[in-house]
């Protein structure tokens, strides 16, 4: 997994828009989406564009290997969304 959405998230959907791939869900057609407290990038789909990194007005997506420890977990549930 190259990138990771943490819970500052704010569903605003533009790192959605910007994602070539569609690897970021649920979008807001998806069942779920309103009950989903954050998005989550696929770690299967992702082509390590960083096209969602800019546009994240929360500053909550993180390359994986600049991923602040204390928010570690959040790779784990990045991954365990699409499981």
């Amino acid at each position: 997994m190259a990138y990771v959405i943490t819970d500052t998230c704010t569903k605003d959907n533009h790192c959605i828009e910007a994602c070539p791939v569609n690897c970021i869900h649920p979008t807001p057609e998806e069942a779920g989406y309103e009950e989903a407290a954050q998005l989550f990038v696929n770690p299967g789909e992702c082509i390590d564009c960083g096209a969602c990194v800019p546009v994240c007005p929360t500053n909550s997506i993180y390359v994986l290997e600049e991923l602040p420890a204390e928010l570690a977990a959040f790779t784990d549930k990045n991954a365990a969304y699409y499981n």
